[in-house]
């Protein structure tokens, strides 16, 4: 059964994400493999960082893709995708009454509800069964999502103990329950495979036929701008090497490969990390605007990388 929809509108990410790939969609659909686009089909979809999804969204929402498969470390993500895909109208039920309660509070009452919920949501950390799916699942995801639409400038992290510790955010008036959206997610993931695991567990799902795209955490561009991690796992430049060996692997299965990645060349012309780790394939530099840094003059366009087997 295909997964593409034609009756679903357009379907984008469900959560706010730094570093989300929506701006350079244009970029990415222009470096496409010519078949796809010109027939607009894409036999099997992979993508092993899921992270916010935009491409992947776009992709399901405007191309009829037969077979996709999703995965990423983070299990809060994961649980919240598939909390979507099983039971997205509970979910929104959740939202709805969250937000009932939020935005009739004042500034300083808000805070105080953010930071109960976070509250909740680390101490059942180490307790809550993430291989059930349940009324709890549904509400630990309706904590994310809430977390995630009030917190401190959308952002999506953890600390070494694994706890969110996002402070509360500032808005007048936030969408928290986006009840389309999520509605038009759902129809979008309702037979695709969604994995909690590695990248590395992908490769088996990957052939001849799979379109890869490979978003992984950014290697930092200074030493000042790695603040955004939303896993508790380091992805060193040992761990981007991995990566580069494992995109060589999937290329010899025939696989069309894209990845993104920071430019090195933003901070130091000299610095040929990944010019060197993917000397073999086609490397495009694209501009991107970068919306959080702790430096005011160093937010601004800057250059990203894409990288393809083709």
């Amino acid at each position: 059964m295909d997964l593409f929809n034609k009756t679903v509108t357009e379907a984008v990410p469900f959560m706010k994400w730094v570093g989300g790939k929506r701006q350079l969609i244009p970029e990415i659909e222009n470096i496409l493999p010519s078949n796809i686009k010109k027939t607009r089909t894409i036999n099997s979809y992979i993508e092993p960082f899921i992270g916010g999804g935009a491409l992947f969204f776009y992709l399901l929402s405007y191309y009829d893709v037969k077979e996709a498969y999703i995965s990423d470390i983070n299990k809060e993500l994961i649980l919240a995708y598939n909390v979507i895909k099983r039971d997205h109208s509970s979910l929104i039920d959740n939202l709805k009454g969250l937000e009932s309660e939020y935005l009739k509070l004042n500034q300083e009452k808000r805070n105080d509800f953010y930071l109960d919920i976070r509250s909740k949501f680390n101490k059942d950390l180490e307790s809550f069964d993430f291989s059930t799916f349940d009324e709890e699942s549904i509400q630990r995801a309706s904590y994310t999502l809430f977390m995630n639409r009030t917190g401190f400038n959308g952002l999506f992290r953890f600390n070494k103990k694994g706890e969110f510790n996002v402070p509360p955010g500032k808005y007048k008036n936030p969408k928290i329950c986006d009840d389309e959206n999520i509605t038009n997610v759902h129809h979008i993931l309702k037979n695709v495979n969604i994995v909690n695991d590695s990248y590395l567990a992908s490769e088996d799902f990957i052939n001849e036929k799979s379109l890869v795209y490979l978003d992984p955490p950014y290697r930092p561009i200074s030493k000042t701008s790695s603040f955004t991690s939303y896993s508790t796992d380091e992805f060193n430049d040992d761990e981007q090497i991995k990566l580069a060996e494992y995109f060589k692997r999937i290329s010899d299965k025939g696989a069309y490969v894209i990845l993104s990645n920071s430019d090195p060349h933003n901070e130091d012309e000299m610095d040929d990390f990944f010019d060197d780790l993917y000397k073999d394939f086609t490397i495009d530099r694209v501009l991107a605007k970068r919306s959080i840094n702790s430096r005011g003059d160093k937010r601004g366009p800057v250059n990203e990388l894409l990288i393809r087997n083709y």
